[in-house]
């Protein structure tokens, strides 16, 4: 299998939907609530997780696709024996419907669940972070550096403020602990871009608590090559395919926030 043919193609891909999607910022579009008022979908999303399942059926048969919007739902795959396309058509459709801005598509590529690469495109900014497993990780052009050392207390964190408060997953007051420690608080509103921001250094750490394969598939290959980590919150490695409550980091910063939350 020629991986970077299959890179290079993701990546055309990628940037053709995101010039759909950037376009459609000046449209008028259909949107739908899927399971509440703040669960939104729109006919841009189908039309981008159509637009990949009908190219990767066309280009790469043997390969499947999991993707939010379960265009692909006929497909039956163990991605522990298959190469599997895991993808979100806009990750952030809130900030997409309101904001036009905030937004992303995120392309993961695993074979046998292992990451193979990884893609998050901003097309309003028009920025491309991409990746291929042990070829490091790229902003368009530029190759991004590998993380160094830095302190919670230099720290920019995003989470949801949500989780700062009284619920039943977490007990917030360990977290208000370790928030009031941090530099500050951010919160964008899509997974895939805020993990692209830990790669990149504008957050050095995202902890979210509500996440799905599509939103962290593509982003995770991105941060491991700039030697960020992905953990639960028992500090243990996160499986793409089965998410749970996870943190996405800096490894300095990391090893201080576990401290903190133990």
């Amino acid at each position: 299998m020629n991986w970077d043919q299959i890179y290079e193609t993701a990546r055309e891909w990628t940037l053709e939907a995101g010039n759909t999607l950037k376009k459609a910022t000046t449209e008028s579009f259909q949107v739908e609530y899927k399971t509440s008022a703040a669960d939104l979908v729109t006919e841009k999303d189908k039309e981008i997780e159509k637009f990949f399942i009908d190219k990767i059926s066309e280009t790469f048969p043997t390969h499947f696709l999991l993707g939010e919007e379960g265009l692909a739902k006929d497909q039956v795959f163990d991605y522990k024996n298959e190469v599997v396309w895991v993808v979100d058509p806009i990750d952030g459709t809130t900030n997409f419907v309101h904001q036009q801005r905030n937004f992303a598509i995120s392309v993961g590529i695993y074979e046998n669940g292992k990451p193979r690469m990884g893609f998050v495109y901003d097309p309003i900014s028009n920025e491309l972070f991409h990746a291929q497993a042990g070829k490091g990780a790229y902003l368009n052009e530029t190759l991004l550096p590998k993380h160094t050392n830095k302190a919670l207390e230099e720290a920019i964190v995003s989470i949801n403020q949500l989780w700062l408060i009284k619920n039943e997953k977490v007990n917030h007051l360990l977290f208000e602990k370790m928030i009031r420690k941090a530099r500050g608080t951010r919160y964008i509103g899509s997974a895939a871009l805020e993990i692209a921001y830990v790669a990149c250094g504008r957050l050095d750490t995202y902890i979210d608590f509500r996440l799905s394969p599509w939103d962290i598939a593509g982003g995770m290959v991105i941060l491991q090559e700039v030697g960020g980590v992905t953990v639960n919150l028992e500090n243990q490695p996160v499986n793409a395919f089965l998410p749970e409550i996870t943190i996405f980091s800096n490894q300095s910063v990391l090893k201080e926030i576990v401290k903190e939350l133990s």
